[in-house]
């Protein structure tokens, strides 16, 4: 029986992206704001447009894909796919989802791609005013827990106390995503640096998360162009190939009234162990990591889940010495991430991820031949990526 894997099967060859506003500010509107954004991946790849026959995207964008194929004039949709669930945490598994589509020949080229423009539908994420709720908010909402703040720091405050993590830790993570911003002009925070007494003095949002270890809102769209791994030489840039991907949920994590088994957990115990199988590597072969900042809590549970430390290391691993390129141990959001370029509900972060294997970073890893998307911690489902560069596919049967 033939290996069922997407590692080497499909490759990155463009990416695009809008100006990135404060939310609520962006002149266009959300559709518009897509098209922007999946021409300039086209461009980026050298494509024409009409070339593209698939669209993949989650978190329940609006920009249907069977508009951008009438607006793009597209002479046929072939395959059109939206992750169900998990928020952010959708944003590898709509690339997995897109790849897959080219893999088995339901197309031939696919967009993947985020739209957001909260000035037009409103935050995203914010709670509306509704007679009934249900699911998980039945259980919160009448204990006055209504925002992601307030539910994701339970579990990260848990996590912290039985693992003996300080706040330093976390602290880490936010300065590490500001110092990249920095040298990003596209980053939303750039010319705004943070240091450890402004992280320090900042308010509490809901303890342990302070202002800062919270991702910003923002509008905007990115996107990225995929194609089969054989014609991957033919475009622009050099080509970044799809080496593993996976997605999903560990036993029982969604279970109503924050009572899973694994409750201080950001969900990757399985999910992580998944990637690893199809690429056929382990952390000590990723250079460099994009992960998605809902909250800076999260992060310190999935890198620990991917197996970059153990809890009880978290102290010492998480310095900012260790996490900024081009030196540190494990650069991490070498873009600045959610916290600190924006908000694209993580989608930025495969974009930053695309140009750390390119060579193209502003922030530059010293190793980037293998590059590691974490999407969405603490939610339900979860996915992850790992990008590489041809060497790194070694010998890969197609």
């Amino acid at each position: 029986m033939a290996q069922r894997t997407l590692k080497g099967r499909v490759a990155i060859v463009g990416i695009g992206e809008t100006h990135y506003y404060k939310h609520g500010q962006s002149p266009d509107a959300e559709f518009k704001l897509a098209l922007q954004a999946v021409l300039r991946a086209c461009a980026d790849a050298g494509l024409d447009p009409r070339h593209i026959d698939g669209f993949a995207s989650y978190g329940d964008d609006r920009s249907e894909a069977t508009r951008l194929a009438s607006a793009l004039g597209l002479p046929r949709l072939r395959s059109a796919t939206m992750q169900w669930g998990g928020g952010g945490g959708g944003c590898c598994a709509a690339v997995a989802n897109g790849a897959a589509a080219i893999a088995t020949g339901q197309a031939d080229c696919v967009v993947v791609f985020r739209s957001l423009n909260q000035g037009q539908y409103g935050r995203f994420g914010q709670s509306a005013g509704s007679g009934t709720i249900s699911g998980e908010r039945a259980y919160l909402v009448p204990y006055g827990v209504i925002s992601p703040p307030q539910r994701f720091a339970m579990r990260i405050q848990r996590y912290m106390h039985e693992h003996g993590i300080r706040q330093e830790a976390l602290r880490a993570i936010a300065l590490a995503s500001y110092h990249h911003a920095q040298a990003n002009p596209r980053a939303v925070m750039h010319g705004k640096p943070l240091d450890a007494e402004k992280y320090d003095a900042s308010r509490w949002i809901a303890e342990p998360l302070h202002l800062f270890d919270c991702c910003m809102e923002n509008d905007g769209a990115a996107a990225i162009v995929m194609v089969d791994a054989e014609r991957a030489a033919d475009f622009a840039h050099k080509p970044v190939y799809l080496l593993g991907a996976a997605s999903g949920s560990s036993h029982r994590f969604a279970t109503h009234a924050h009572n899973s088994p694994s409750y201080a957990s950001a969900n990757f115990e399985t999910v992580a162990e998944d990637l690893y199988r199809m690429a056929g590597l382990g952390p000590a072969d990723v250079g460099v990591v994009q992960s998605y900042e809902n909250f800076t809590g999260g992060v310190v549970m999935a890198l620990a889940e991917h197996r970059f430390f153990s809890p009880q290391e978290a102290n010492d691993f998480l310095t900012l010495e260790n996490l900024i390129a081009p030196s540190g141990r494990l650069p991490l959001n070498t873009s600045g991430g959610n916290l600190a370029e924006c908000y694209m509900h993580g989608f930025e972060l495969v974009l930053e991820a695309v140009r750390q294997v390119r060579g193209t970073s502003t922030a530059q890893a010293a190793r980037s031949d293998v590059a590691l998307v974490i999407g969405g911690p603490m939610g339900a489902p979860v996915s992850n990526l790992l990008l590489g560069s041809r060497d790194a596919l070694g010998e890969t049967p197609r």
